[in-house]
This record gives structure tokens, C-alpha cells and sequence, in this order.
């Protein structure tokens, strides 16, 4: 998932009533306000919440991998733009609370619920100026936009989009830099371990110059065939005068501060408690994340016990394969031998796309309803590589990481295709889009705690489904769980109970099969992005628990397609939601909400 996306329209705090959640509609139908007149606080609620989904959606641009909709200009990032969205989200959360839930209709009620917990993200991100620290450890802004020259374009209308984007870089980069400075000077920062290297992808499209080579020519390289010559040529000529005159000015400047100023002199401490107001920061992170209002201390105890019960597990398979040896020297020999690692970055896309596809074979066992939307499988940008995950899934896209082979098992391959493209994150994202019948914000609003719990509960479900062949297939499964179970332990850790980051890593190293390299990327990322990564494990548990209930109370009526659909159908939702739906399931006898489906 792309960063801007996830800072800018995910999280929902659970602060609101319980009766908001018992409340949950069979969605089997269509939805209440589609079908009649709204009562008056529908009424209201819907004028409120369109008028500012729309507003908010104008504020921010469309990058390439997001697939979320945007304004095709680059935003505003000035403080009066800045001081617009606190107000704007200041009187909205006001109006919000003018609206009593119980007056609404049952699916106005759940659309509440999510709603204010979005405005409740985006008012306390903007009270915490997050805006001041536009970057993770593998995101950034210029990231996002170096992600438009590695895009299709077809029509004359996207390269013109696309040379608008280019010309306002300077504008745009300048604020940018500004609030990083202000961030800066109060010391908040991501934390310096974490920024080395940074300016690669900058230094890159400095030292392209204004030639062929340049990255943010690329689209001009090839163009539509059906595109006429002279068109071609026009837009080709403004390319090059935008990079000269607009792109390399602004990252040139850009280069400079991070290289002088901003990474020389970013926070040393590695804690979340160290920033600005760090420890209200910090829970603020696990209510957006969590969709709870959990302390770090009841998050970190949870991950405790799941390592638990997943290290019995691992040790289990341990004695499966008869291996002569203790926990630590079994990790070694999988992280060494050569039978688990490919030999070239195409054979590991290979094996990626064999794993992808094989799901193709069984995904109608399983699953109701498919997306309409396809997915690509392409490698992790170079730029990118050396700090990014083993994988990353969206709408139409599953990245692989190819950098540094030693590093990629192809024991968690099954896993983390499962987990990144079908039926994770390239399934589940275009289902929620697909889906009219949900508010924009319900389709289009990614939620951490529901993406990435159902990504994760997805790894598990490769086991129900017969899709680890081997028992190192498994174990690759079981070290993917323990790696987001550690997650709960290592994120608290590190922000809020004094972990150092060579504590962290050792943690990781000791408790899951990760390679050193991915330890060393993931722990960063942590340490860069607080509480985003507390929300796999919790969401996964969340979607267990509610299963787990489903199948004990109808027994051989348990459809497990019909369960899947029900979860899918919902779009982005607080956690509290999913068993709220399995209620409706339970109480209508297993019937999912495509009735009209053979074996719904």
C-alpha cells in the first residue's frame, strides 16, 4: 500500500457508541438510501459527508500506484492550505457530533461510523502537523511522484495531466521543503538510521539531466502509435522544457536539503515518546491503526501471546522435516541454503506469477464474487529496492522485490503472494471499488486495520486451501505470521517502552526466518512510520475470531464463499464491523449477500 494514500484517507477510531455496531445491515440488499427517501439525518449526514469526501479528494493529487481517485494538479501544501484543512475537518468533526446515530437509518449508522472515525484520523494528523514529516522509510513525496513516469499513458489528456504535474513541481517541492523545515526545527523527523540513502532517487533524476535517459521522460520514450506524429512530437518538446526548466531546478534543490540540511540533522532517537507531544502522537497512531483505543503496553502483550502460540507451531514443522538441530540453527540453515533462494531476478517474478496463477485455479472454491479488475506483476523500482518490502500489493499491481536475492526466500513466496496480490490486497481492493452500492469513501478509503488484516488472514487461509505444498512452504506461512505477531511486539517496543533498534532487529532475527537485509528494511520502517505496523496482526484477529464464531454457531451450514463475500462486501471498515456482520450472517443462516450466486 502507498503511503500517501494510507496518511491521507485511512484510520478510524472506535470512540463512538457500541449501538453503531450492533446495528450492522444485511447487505444482501440494496442499500436503504438507494432504495427510499432518506429520513432527515440521513439526509444530513449524506450532504455533510459527500460534500466533504469530495473536497477532501480535490486536496490531493492522484499518484500512479495508489489507484485512488484525485485532482490531476498537484496539492497545496502552503499553511494557509494547511490552516483550511484544520478548519474544514474542525467544523466537520462539530457537525458530526450535531447528528445523533440513533436518528439515522441501519446503513447510515455504519457509514457514520466509518466516517467520523476517518475525520477523527485526519483532524488529530493535522493537530499533530504530519504534514511536517511527508516521508517513511520507503515512501516519499517525490517517491509518489516519480511513480507517474513509470506509468501507461494512452491518451493526449495524460501526458497533458502529466506535464502539468511536472511543471509544478518547483511550487510544490518548495512547500514541501518548507514544512520539512518546520518539522525539522521542532525535531520532528523521521529518525536519521532511517534516512540513509534517501537522496538516491533524487541524485537519480538530477544526474539523468534533460536527455533521453531521463526518468521522468520516460512516458515520452514510446508512445501510442494511434497518437498523431505531430501531437507526438509537440509533446515530447514540452517534456524536455519541463525537465529542464521545472524538474531538474526542483530536484536539484531538493537534493541539496536533504543532503545539508535535513538528513545531517534529523532526530537521533528512534522513539515515537521522543517526538513533539510524542506520547499522545503515538496513541493517536494506534486508534488510526488499531481502530481502537488500545495503550502500547495491552498491544504489546497481545503480540507476546501470539508469538507464543506461533513459535509452537514453527517448532512443530521443525520436527517435521527431522531436522537435526536447535530453533536458531534451523533458521540459519534456511536463510543459507541455496535450494530456497532463486538464482536470478526473473526466476523468482517467475515463481511469483506461477503462485499468482495457481490461485486462479482455486479462487471459485473459496470465493463468490472475483473482481473484474486483472493485476500486473512487475519488480520493485530500482530506486526504491534497496529500503522496500519483499512485496507490496494494490489495485492492478503486485510488486516483487528482486534486490538482493540472498534475501528473498522462496519458502514465504507462496505467502506473500497470497498476502499481495489474490486474495490479498489486488483482490480485496478492487472488490471494494467495484462495489457502487458503498459510499466513495467506504470503496476508495483505504483502512490499515481492515486492508492488511485481511491480507494477513489471507496467508493463513493458504493453509485451508492446500496451497503450501511443502512443510517449508508452511514454515515460510508460520514465519510470515510470527513476523506480523512481532510487529505488536516491536512497533510498541520501539515507540514507547525504550527498545533500541539493535533490539528490535535482534528480536526479529531470533523469533522469524526473515533475512538480515529484510530485518534491517522492515525494522527501519517501524521505527519511521509509527503504528502502521500494529494493524496486520490485530485485523487478522479480528477476521479469525469472526469466522471462528460463524462456524461454531451454524455448523454444516457454514459456507465458507458465502463468509468470504459477506467480508468483502463490506468495502473499508472499523474492525468492530466484521463481527457485527457475522452476526447478520449467523442470524440469517449463512446467507451471503449474493444470493442470486450458485453456492452463496
Amino acid at each position: 500500500m502507498t503511503n500517501h494514500m494510507t496518511r491521507l484517507l485511512a484510520g478510524v477510531s472506535l470512540l463512538l457508541a457500541p449501538a453503531l455496531v450492533g446495528a450492522a445491515p444485511h447487505p444482501a440488499q440494496k442499500r436503504a438510501s438507494a432504495a427510499r427517501p432518506a429520513n432527515n439525518a440521513d439526509a444530513r449526514f449524506r450532504t455533510l459527508s459527500e460534500a466533504e469526501y469530495k473536497w477532501r479528494i480535490d486536496q490531493n493529487a492522484a499518484d500512479e500506484d495508489s489507484g485512488s481517485a484525485g485532482s490531476k494538479q498537484l496539492p497545496d501544501e502552503g499553511p494557509q492550505a494547511q490552516a483550511a484543512r484544520l478548519a474544514r475537518w474542525e467544523a466537520t468533526a462539530k457537525a458530526l457530533d450535531g447528528i445523533d446515530p440513533a436518528t439515522l437509518s441501519p446503513d447510515a449508522r455504519i457509514d457514520y461510523m466509518v466516517y467520523k472515525g476517518q475525520i477523527d484520523a485526519l483532524l488529530a494528523a493535522q493537530r499533530f502537523r504530519d504534514y511536517e514529516k511527508p516521508l517513511t522509510a520507503d515512501t516519499s513525496f517525490w517517491g509518489n511522484l516519480a511513480s507517474w513516469s513509470r506509468g501507461s499513458f494512452t491518451r493526449e489528456s495524460q501526458y497533458r495531466d502529466y506535464l502539468a504535474m511536472m511543471r509544478a513541481m518547483p511550487r510544490y517541492y518548495d512547500q514541501q521543503i518548507a514544512n520539512m523545515r518546520a518539522g525539522l526545527a521542532r525535531g520532528f523527523t523521521p529518525p536519521a538510521i532511517t534516512l540513509k540513502g534517501r537522496d538516491i532517487g533524487v541524485a537519480q533524476v538530477v544526474d539523468g539531466g534533460a536527455g533521453d535517459d531521463q526518468p521522468f521522460y520516460a512516458p515520452f520514450r514510446t508512445m501510442p502509435a494511434t497518437m498523431p506524429a505531430a501531437i507526438a512530437a509537440a509533446l515530447r518538446a514540452e517534456a524536455k522544457a519541463a525537465i529542464r526548466d521545472d524538474v531538474l531546478p526542483a530536484h536539484r534543490k531538493l537534493l541539496a536539503f536533504l543532503r545539508n540540511d535535513y538528513i545531517p540533522h534529523a532526530q537521533v532517537s528512534t522513539a515515537a515518546y521522543d517526538l513533539p507531544d510524542g506520547k499522545a502522537y503515538y496513541r493517536s497512531k494506534i486508534r488510526e491503526y488499531v481502530t481502537a483505543d488500545m495503550t502500547p503496553e495491552q498491544v504489546h502483550a497481545i503480540g507476546l501471546s501470539e508469538m507464543k502460540r506461533i513459535r509452537a507451531r514453527m517448532d512443530g514443522v521443525m520436527k517435521e522435516v527431522k531436522f537435526k538441530g536447535d530453533f536458531a540453527a534451523f533458521l540459519t540453515f534456511l536463510r543459507t541454503d541455496p535450494q530456497f533462494y532463486a538464482k536470478t531476478p526473473q526466476e523468482l517474478l517467475d515463481r511469483a506469477a506461477w503462485f499468482a496463477k495457481s490461485f486462479d485455479g482455486i479462487a471459485s472454491d473459496w470465493f463468490g464474487r472475483l473482481p473484474r479488475s486483472r493485476f500486473a506483476i512487475k519488480p520493485v523500482p530500482e530506486d526504491l529496492a534497496p529500503f522496500y518490502t519483499a512485496g507490496r500489493g494494490g489495485t492492478g499491481i503486485y510488486l516483487v522485490n528482486t534486490y538482493d536475492l540472498p534475501s528473498r526466500s522462496l519458502y514465504a513466496l507462496p505467502a506473500l503472494t497470497l498476502h499481495e496480490s489474490a486474495p490479498g490486497h489486488a483482490f480485496q481492493m478492487p472488490l471494494a471499488a467495484e462495489n457502487k452500492d458503498l459510499p466513495a469513501f467506504r470503496r476508495d478509503s483505504y483502512l490499515s486495520a481492515y486492508g492488511e488484516g485481511w491480507a494477513l488472514y489471507c496467508e493463513a487461509l493458504g493453509e485451508d486451501m492446500g496451497f503450501y505444498k511443502t512443510p517449508y512452504d508452511r514454515f515460510g506461512m508460520l514465519s510470515y505470521q510470527a513476523w506480523r505477531a512481532a510487529r505488536l511486539v516491536v512497533d510498541t517496543g520501539i515507540h514507547a517502552l525504550g527498545w533500541t533498534r539493535a533490539q528490535a532487529q535482534a528480536y526479529l532475527h531470533d523469533n522469524t526466518a526473515l533475512s538480515d537485509h529484510e530485518i534491517e528494511t522492515e525494522v527501519d520502517r517501524y521505527i519511521a512510520w509509527p503504528g502502521q505496523a500494529l494493524s496486520y496482526s490485530m485485523g487478522q484477529l479480528a477476521f479469525q475470531r469472526a469466522r471462528a464464531k460463524a462456524e461454531k454457531a451454524l455448523g454444516p451450514k457454514f459456507n465458507i464463499r458465502a463468509w468470504h463475500d459477506a467480508m468483502l462486501q463490506l468495502g473499508y471498515v472499523p474492525l468492530p464491523v466484521i463481527e457485527a456482520r457475522t452476526d447478520r450472517f449467523i442470524a440469517q443462516g449463512g446467507k451471503g449477500p449474493y444470493p442470486d450466486e450458485e453456492g452463496s
